[in-house]
């Protein structure tokens, strides 16, 4: 599904990204450009950002 209509960036892209470490709205946006124009994605891209990073694990987490 496209969430940034502006970049054409898709809800996998945005995974993906979390996957190569991103935790963040800002990280996605420095990687993908998403929410960085008109901003009607970012609240979108936050929730899916905040649940992949619910659900992949951390490995860089200190114990």
């Amino acid at each position: 599904m496209y969430v940034c209509l502006c970049h054409a960036i898709t809800d996998t892209q945005i995974k993906e990204a979390v996957s190569q470490g991103d935790a963040s709205l800002a990280d996605v946006k420095r990687r993908l450009g998403v929410a960085d124009q008109c901003g009607k994605c970012a609240k979108m891209a936050t929730q899916i950002i905040q649940r992949q990073v619910d659900i992949e694990p951390n490995f860089y987490e200190v114990a």
